[in-house]
């Protein structure tokens, strides 16, 4: 539960059949530490990577989130954190997380 909050602080926490379930509608202090960690073209590719539909998924390293770390994360240790995003706008969504880096050429 400290992991999730440290990378989505206002999460509402659940617990199911032995799984923990977050939801919220703030993705503030995600974008912020992908910013920061200056993360954002491999954030971006990891949103753009996992998109079926109106919805991405990305899994997150559980002990780096403890941290207040986003780490894309394959199979850590601990287990990871999957991050589904739903969105009527995912691209925006996509865009808000993780802008590009790259200038558009208009």
């Amino acid at each position: 539960m400290t992991a999730l909050r440290n990378i989505f602080p206002d999460v509402r926490i659940e617990s199911t059949e032995g799984r923990i379930v977050g939801t919220t509608e703030n993705l503030d202090r995600l974008r912020e530490l992908i910013r920061t960690q200056r993360i954002r073209d491999t954030a971006r590719r990891q949103l753009l990577a996992g998109r079926r539909g109106d919805r991405t998924m990305v899994s997150l390293s559980k002990q780096a989130a403890f941290v207040g770390v986003v780490n894309f994360a394959a199979s850590s240790p601990l287990g990871d954190i999957t991050v589904e995003i739903e969105s009527d706008d995912l691209e925006a969504a996509i865009d808000y997380v993780a802008e590009s880096t790259v200038a558009s050429k208009a």
